[in-house]
């Protein structure tokens, strides 16, 4: 039972990589093609129906894009399709999200300090956010509001910050801010397969059958992308955020959750401006800087839980389980010895001001809750404690191991 451990740690490793190369296709793409459409310039030798040309050079050869506004007078004999990134990165993030946060959810999923849910509610509405999120977002989009594309950003970006107190009210700090990540991932992956794709089959067939293509077609898909364009680079932040005890950790964590979304509009304006003009709004860093001050502020005001109310706080009975273990004192003493100095409330070590990955192991509740952690990362591997801090020996390592072994071969 207990190498299922180092088997599911190497499943999730193969698919937050693949996650991580699918993510790169799909914003890479998306940045390139925002760009190249505000860079296009008209030009009167151009074909019928064109808005647009751009001329590139890469790898030693020269592009020329040429872009139609509805579509060109025929079907051309090959048409590659830009969808599987995003439906890619969707998939797999989504299948990150059930390993970490659903099975692996009685450690990285709850907070019972801020909710009383059982492990089943928690996934429940985990799933049912993203999709209701979707929907409220899209009868927005479909909307009068379509019209009004400032005011619809701007419910948007209400929305999100709603869906960020919400989702901190509820999950662990890690789990809240990825959360938003997939919620505001999904938003866009949803444009990409219920309108973006849907309006462009609908102009290929029109094109097929020998039919003017309808212009609004084209307009839809352009906001859709539009928005997607605005919410990747918060998007980015949000997957590193679980990393980063100072993003998911603090008090204000939603909060700075919020203000990532406005940094994300004032640097893809300044891109975006710039690709279309030549010349970026520098108004833009000042703005960005100061938010992001801003936000390292907010993560110094900390109101975290204290020594006494971690040992208060109960165990569940997956968690009681490792408390109760033969072997469990032997491995405290370990983690205790060897760990507690920089995983503390207050550490001591020289540097430290938090916790790394806001992760504590100080009483004997927080070695049981983070049994699977201290397994993987000091038991069958020598991650932690790092080697140039502290030489953990091999009779501590081999305790956390035996411990847990004991465990899962129950």
């Amino acid at each position: 039972m207990y190498d299922l451990a180092i088997l599911w740690d190497w499943i999730a490793f193969s698919v937050r990589w693949l996650h991580v190369i699918t993510a790169m296709a799909w914003i890479g793409a998306s940045f390139y093609f925002i760009a190249l459409d505000l860079m296009l310039k008209p030009n009167d030798a151009l074909p019928e129906g064109a808005f647009g040309e751009e001329w590139e050079v890469h790898g030693g050869g020269f592009y020329h894009t040429v872009k139609y506004m509805v579509a060109p007078a025929r079907m051309p004999e090959h048409l590659t399709w830009h969808k599987w990134q995003s439906y890619s990165t969707w998939l797999s993030g989504a299948a990150l999200l059930m390993i970490i946060y659903w099975v692996g959810g009685e450690l990285f999923l709850l907070d019972p300090t801020k909710a009383d849910l059982a492990l089943w509610q928690g996934i429940l509405i985990s799933g049912g956010s993203l999709t209701i999120g979707w929907l409220l977002y899209d009868a927005l989009c479909k909307s009068k509001l379509a019209e009004r594309p400032t005011l619809l950003m701007l419910l948007l970006f209400v929305i999100l910050v709603i869906m960020s107190w919400g989702y901190n009210q509820i999950f662990t700090g890690r789990a809240a801010l990825l959360h938003l990540g997939a919620f505001t991932a999904t938003i866009m992956t949803g444009n990409v397969f219920f309108q973006i794709m849907p309006n462009q089959r609908i102009v290929v067939a029109d094109l097929k059958a020998g039919r003017t293509p309808d212009a609004k077609y084209g307009k839809i898909a352009k906001v859709r992308s539009t928005h997607n364009n605005y919410l990747t680079l918060p998007v980015v932040f949000l997957m590193l955020s679980n990393h980063y005890p100072l993003a998911f950790a603090t008090q204000y964590a939603w909060i700075i959750a919020s203000l990532i979304f406005l940094t994300g509009v004032t640097i893809r304006h300044y891109f975006n401006t710039m690709h279309k003009t030549g010349k970026g709004p520098h108004w833009t860093w000042a703005v960005t800087v100061l938010l992001m001050v801003l936000i390292a502020w907010l993560s110094t005001l900390r109101d975290g839980e204290t020594w006494e109310e971690a040992e208060a706080r109960a165990l569940t009975p997956y968690e009681q389980r490792f408390a109760a273990a033969e072997g469990f004192e032997a491995a405290y003493d370990a983690v205790i010895g060897n760990c507690s100095m920089c995983h503390a409330r207050e550490p001591v070590w020289e540097g430290l001001r938090w916790a790394p990955k806001g992760v504590h192991l100080e009483t004997p509740g927080d070695v049981a809750r983070q049994a699977s952690e201290i397994y993987l990362q000091a038991g069958v591997s020598h991650a932690m404690p790092p080697p140039n801090a502290i030489q953990m020996d091999a009779q501590a390592r081999q305790a956390i191991v035996a411990w847990v072994r004991e465990v899962r071969t129950q």
